[in-house]
C-alpha cells in the first residue's frame, strides 16, 4: 500500500503480507515500551527485561493486527466476497477487497467483527492477567506483556470504532447511510468527507500539540491525521472507479494505432528515438506487419551501452502473453485490478489476433479523476 510488501504466511487461506515500512512502527513500539511503559508500570526490573518484554508486545501486537483484520476476512468470504490478502502496513492492516459489500447489512457485519474481536481479545488477555496473578503466580515480565496486550486491544477496537471513513466505525456509518439513503456512492461520498473532516482535526491537534511542547504525540497525531484524510479520498475514489469502469470494455480507453517498432530496430535507435522521445516504456513489436511481441526499457536497462549498437530488437523481444497483453473486450475494471496486481502499468490490446492499441494505467484512471472533479465543483 504505502511500500514494498513482503509475503509472511497463509492463515485460514488468507496470504499475510507486510508492508516493509511497519518495521518502523515495530522498532518504535518496542523503544517506546522498553523506555517508558513497562518501567513507569513495572519498576526495579533489569534494562534487557524490559527490552524483551518491549519485543514480546511489538510482537503480540502485531498478532492483535492480524487477528483484527481476520475477522473482517472471514466474514467477508462468509458473504461471498474475495480477500486477495492481509496487508499489515506502519498505521495498522487492511483486509484487501476487490469489490464492495453487497448491501448494508454485510457492510455492517464486516465492520463491526474487526473492533468486536479486539475487544474479545483484550477481554481474554485480561482474564489471563487475573488468572496468571492470582492462581498461577506468573512472573511479573509476563503479566506485564499479557497486561500491555489487554489494553492495546481494547484501545485498537475503540479507535477504530471512531466513525472517519475509511476507519471500521466510518464504515458502520457508510453503512447506516447506504441504509438510509439508498445509494452507496452518495453514502461513501458522505462517509468520506467526515474521514476527511476527522484527519484534518487530528492534523490541528497535531500542530496544537507541537506547538505548545510536546513534539512526538504532535507529529504522530498530525501524521495520523494526514494518512486519515488521504485515505478517505483515496477510498472513495476506489468506488468511483468501480463504478466507472465495471462493465466497460477496455477498448474504450485504449489509444488506437499505436507506435510500434520494428524487430530489426537496434537498441540504441529504440533508446533514443522511442524510449527516451515518447518516455513509453513498453512498445509492441512488429514483423511482416504482424506482432510479434513487445519490448519494454527493462530490457536493456541491463545491456551495456556500448552494445546497444550491436544488438537489434530481436535480440531481447519478449512474446505476447498474459502478462503484457489484453483483449479489447475485456472489462476494463478487472485490467486495472490485474496492473494493481501485476505492476504492470501498459498493456497491449489485442482483437482476433490484431494489435489494435495500447491502454495505461493513466488512461484508466482519467475518467473516475473526471467524474471526481466534477462532483467536487457541484
Amino acid at each position: 500500500m504505502f511500500g514494498k510488501e513482503v509475503s509472511l504466511f497463509k492463515l485460514c487461506g488468507f496470504k499475510v503480507q507486510l508492508d516493509l515500512n511497519w518495521i518502523f512502527l515495530a522498532l518504535l513500539v518496542t523503544w517506546s515500551l522498553a523506555s517508558a511503559y513497562f518501567p513507569a508500570h513495572y519498576p526495579g526490573l533489569p534494562d534487557v527485561t524490559y527490552w524483551w518484554m518491549g519485543a514480546a508486545g511489538a510482537l503480540g501486537l502485531f498478532g492483535s493486527l492480524v487477528f483484527h483484520e481476520l475477522a473482517h476476512s472471514l466474514i467477508a468470504r462468509r458473504y461471498g466476497l474475495s480477500i486477495k490478502s492481509i496487508t499489515l502496513f506502519i498505521f495498522g492492516g487492511v483486509a484487501q477487497m476487490d469489490e464492495e459489500p453487497p448491501s448494508p447489512k454485510v457492510e455492517y457485519l464486516i465492520a463491526i467483527a474487526g473492533p468486536l474481536s479486539s475487544f474479545a481479545l483484550s477481554a481474554t488477555c485480561y482474564l489471563a492477567f487475573e488468572v496468571g496473578y492470582y492462581y498461577v503466580d506468573l512472573p511479573i515480565p509476563h503479566l506485564g506483556v499479557i497486561g500491555y496486550l489487554a489494553f492495546a486491544n481494547s484501545l485498537l477496537g475503540g479507535f477504530n470504532l471512531v466513525p472517519a471513513f475509511p476507519l471500521d466505525g466510518g464504515r458502520v456509518l457508510r453503512a447506516a447511510l447506504w441504509h438510509w439513503k439508498k445509494d452507496l456512492r452518495r453514502a461513501t461520498r458522505l462517509a468520506s468527507r467526515v474521514g476527511s473532516l476527522s484527519g484534518l482535526f487530528l492534523m490541528l491537534s497535531g500542530v496544537f500539540h507541537v506547538i505548545t511542547g510536546n513534539f512526538i504525540v504532535g507529529v504522530w497525531w498530525f501524521v495520523t491525521g494526514l494518512f486519515l484524510k488521504g485515505a478517505a479520498g483515496a477510498s472513495y475514489y476506489q468506488l468511483i472507479a468501480h463504478i466507472t469502469l465495471k462493465g466497460e470494455p477496455i477498448r474504450r480507453f485504449m489509444t488506437p494505432n499505436p507506435a510500434t517498432v520494428s524487430v530489426d530496430t537496434p537498441l540504441d535507435v529504440l533508446a533514443e528515438e522511442h524510449f527516451y522521445r515518447s518516455l513509453h516504456d513498453i512498445y509492441p513489436v512488429m514483423e511482416d506487419a504482424r506482432v510479434i511481441g513487445c519490448v519494454t526499457s527493462k530490457h536493456i536497462a541491463g545491456i551495456p551501452r556500448d552494445q546497444w549498437n550491436q544488438l537489434t530488437v530481436r535480440d531481447v523481444v519478449t512474446a505476447c502473453s498474459a502478462d503484457n497483453t489484453v483483449s479489447a473486450e475485456e472489462d476494463a475494471l478487472a485490467v486495472l485490478s490485474m496492473m494493481k496486481r501485476t505492476g504492470t502499468t501498459r498493456l497491449l490490446v489485442m482483437d482476433s489476433g490484431h494489435l489494435v492499441g495500447v491502454v495505461t494505467l493513466k488512461d484508466l484512471l482519467r475518467l473516475p479523476a473526471l467524474k471526481l472533479g466534477v462532483e467536487g465543483n457541484e
